[in-house]
């Protein structure tokens, strides 16, 4: 698919969640009606602009993290969304500039604004492939994911805030486990979730948002994000609220538990 046949297929008749995530960002590759389903998730949710910021926190550092300690040079990373500087790439490269990332996804928007993902490093490489985690076997034999990841090789699969999106009928558990099955020992998964642990009445308006504009989502406690890492070698300090995972020095005041509402962690397989 080209550019601008992307363009062509974009639905703007109703909301989508890159798009709505691109909103609490802050960025501006949204459309009227994102915005209008951004602001009733804010009005039940008003900490939804901290959440997702902590949440790109949170990739920031567990990307430094693999880089730095683990010996990571290789990220699949699904569920891109809309570019937002620095993308995982650019953070990747910043400490291994060799380091090659595919980026995955399956909004058209998403594709329009790819140029912005590919811009390597000119030790490193970036490719965009379209595709759909829900299609593992799909992704996974994609051409151009081979042309830039040696899957002989530990690569971090990188899934933010992109689980919740997968309802319990769609088997996300086998959906991960087939995608960190084909990689090899010292991989790596980096995950974030929303949860409605702290606050299960206003995560069951942010529920019912989604789901009446088309989007079902699925908010799973912190035990049911926990089996994601089944297998996996935790690091510390384990599966945790996302600005308690390893967080830089501050001068400010931290964000409060049910402000993020977000579980995160990393694991290594053995």
């Amino acid at each position: 698919m080209t550019h601008s046949q992307a363009a062509r297929d974009i639905d703007t008749s109703r909301p989508h969640s890159a798009r709505m995530y691109d909103y609490y960002l802050g960025g501006k590759d949204h459309f009227e009606v994102d915005k209008q389903a951004a602001e009733r998730v804010a009005e039940a949710y008003p900490a939804i602009f901290v959440c997702a910021r902590e949440n790109r926190a949170f990739m920031h550092r567990a990307t430094r993290v693999l880089a730095r300690e683990h010996g990571i040079r290789q990220w699949l990373d699904i569920g891109t969304g809309i570019p937002t500087e620095p993308n995982l790439h650019q953070v990747a490269q910043s400490v291994v500039p060799d380091a090659r990332v595919v980026y995955a996804d399956n909004d058209p928007l998403v594709l329009k604004y790819a140029e912005r993902l590919m811009r390597s490093s000119a030790e490193g490489r970036t490719t965009y492939i379209e595709a759909d985690v829900n299609a593992p076997q799909a992704l996974l034999t994609a051409p151009e994911l081979a042309e830039v990841l040696d899957l002989s090789r530990p690569v971090a699969l990188s899934l933010n805030a992109l689980m919740h999106f997968v309802t319990d009928a769609q088997d996300p558990y086998g959906t991960v486990r087939r995608l960190l099955d084909v990689l090899p020992s010292g991989s790596a998964l980096a995950l974030s979730h929303c949860t409605p642990d702290f606050d299960p009445a206003t995560w069951q308006k942010v529920t019912d948002i989604y789901t009446s504009a088309g989007t079902p989502v699925r908010f799973r406690s912190r035990a049911d994000v926990a089996r994601f890492f089944d297998g996996l070698e935790l690091l510390d300090p384990g599966v945790t609220v996302g600005h308690r995972w390893r967080p830089d020095a501050t001068d400010g005041d931290a964000p409060t538990d049910a402000e993020v509402s977000l579980w995160t962690g990393v694991g290594i397989k053995p």
